[in-house]
């Protein structure tokens, strides 16, 4: 509703605009010729002195030289052959203004002739040609003044101070020393225009250059925003270099940020290019922030089992790994009740600088599996329950069947076995060859990189 409402306000006030213009320009039309009379030689206004006043006006003139000029009763009738157009037009306002003048009937014709029309032209250009050598030194003295300007803005931009105390990184600065070097080169070019008598011709030059940059902008849409998401997201520093994250289904090792994507490498060591644009706009989740990290898995146990002491086995098997922490402690819980088993979930942090996520998870598995068994707890085993209807037989058929079957046999419970050397925790220190090859990348390609370590992050670490 906002939407129409500004429309036709947009509207009604084009229309009130057009009406104005189109009113002041009847106005303006209608305005008849104040220009002065041109008086005529001689005390009376004749004839004779109309004629001669003009052939005097047409010889100083050029183009005019072979209009003449015949007069009767104030009528003025004009003859001969002239260059263009405009000097048609030219020479019957020239006779209107006469003094005396009544009416003009304008009988002049255009040259025809190449060679004719063309000597105009040639004295043009010569006459044009001969204006600019006559300008070379001044356009000289132009061009120095917008150098000397244009080199006084290099000097400044490249200044270290003040645009590294301005900004928040090195990226804002080199943004701010780019900004200044524009500016000192536009002030160069309306100083040179003003030497040159042509500031006039800045505003056509501006005008050309909004149009130009519109198109432009249009054009490049994707990578502006791009380029504005990379400004952002270098003011913010959400990650770090080496910091492994996820950006929307995207997981790995944070390798650069440039000026247009987010590089990312995998743990394959695939490297990952997402536009900056969709990294702004995407959740990111860091796992570097946090040194401790939580890991989790699931084991189904049989239904009869003891399930207090299943999760009481399995957490005190987790809680006495090295690489488990004690703060936060472990723990345990039922998840889910299943067809033929009951899911026990089981937890742990560790410290992700000494300790890999891959390797403890998997050794937790392991052990606590092995823990369960060797404490007399059975893991499911797949049930199924099969019913034999006799064709024709009612319900009396089927009960009878069921006493036919054997009774079914309770499962016994698995004894218990040693801890063998085998279940004692294996290596699980953190894996650092992936961060390596990142290392390795940043310093092979010596590309741009955002990412400022010198500067704190949007949590505040350095």
């Amino acid at each position: 509703m906002k939407q129409n409402w500004r429309g036709l306000a947009a509207g009604l006030f084009f229309c009130l605009t057009l009406s104005v213009f189109s009113f002041a320009g009847g106005a303006l039309a209608q305005t008849p010729n104040a220009q002065p009379a041109i008086a005529a030689d001689g005390e009376g206004v004749s004839d004779r002195a109309i004629q001669t006043r003009l052939e005097k006006i047409f010889k100083e003139l050029e183009g005019l030289q072979d209009v003449s000029a015949s007069v009767r009763s104030g009528v003025v009738t004009l003859r001969g052959v002239v260059n263009d157009g405009p000097a048609v037009k030219r020479a019957e306002q020239l006779a209107i203004r006469v003094d005396g003048v009544v009416a003009v009937t304008n009988e002049l014709t255009e040259e025809t002739s190449v060679s004719e029309r063309l000597v105009p032209v040639y004295e043009r250009l010569q006459n044009r040609l001969l204006q600019a050598v006559s300008y070379l030194p001044l356009l000289l003295v132009a061009l120095f003044f917008w150098g000397l300007v244009g080199f006084a803005g290099y000097v400044v931009a490249g200044r270290e101070w003040p645009w590294s105390r301005l900004a928040p990184n090195a990226f804002i600065a080199d943004l701010m020393r780019q900004f200044v070097r524009i500016l000192f080169i536009v002030v160069g070019a309306v100083l040179a225009l003003d030497i040159l008598g042509a500031t006039a011709l800045l505003g056509t030059l501006l005008g050309a250059a909004g149009i130009v940059g519109l198109a432009v902008g249009f054009a490049v849409r994707d990578t502006v925003e791009n380029y504005i998401a990379s400004i952002l997201l270098s003011i913010r520093q959400p990650f770090r270099p080496k910091d492994f994250i996820k950006i929307g289904e995207f997981d790995g090792f944070v390798i650069s940020l440039t000026s247009r994507a987010t590089i990312l490498m995998e743990a394959d060591g695939n490297h990952i290019r997402i536009p900056n644009a969709t990294v702004f706009k995407s959740t990111i989740i860091n796992y570097s922030t946090n040194p401790h990290r939580r890991f989790s898995f699931e084991l189904g146990v049989d239904p009869d089992s003891d399930l207090a002491d299943a999760l009481q086995i399995g957490l005190d098997t987790l809680s006495a790994q090295p690489f488990i922490l004690d703060d936060p402690e472990a723990d345990a819980w039922i998840g889910e009740l299943g067809d033929s088993n009951v899911l026990l979930v089981f937890a742990g942090w560790i410290d992700q600088r000494e300790t890999d996520l891959l390797k403890a998870r998997s050794e937790a598995i392991r052990l606590v599996k092995g823990a369960l068994e060797a404490g007399g707890i059975a893991l499911p085993e797949p049930v199924y329950r099969l019913r034999f209807d006799p064709a024709g037989a009612g319900e009396g058929a089927s009960a009878a069947l069921r006493d036919q079957l054997p009774p079914r046999k309770e499962t016994p419970s698995r004894p218990q076995r040693p801890l063998r050397s085998a279940d004692k925790a294996q290596d699980t220190t953190a894996d650092r060859d992936v961060e390596k090859k990142v290392e390795q990348e940043r310093n092979a390609t010596g590309a741009e990189d955002l990412l400022d370590e010198k500067v704190p992050d949007e949590l505040g670490r350095r």
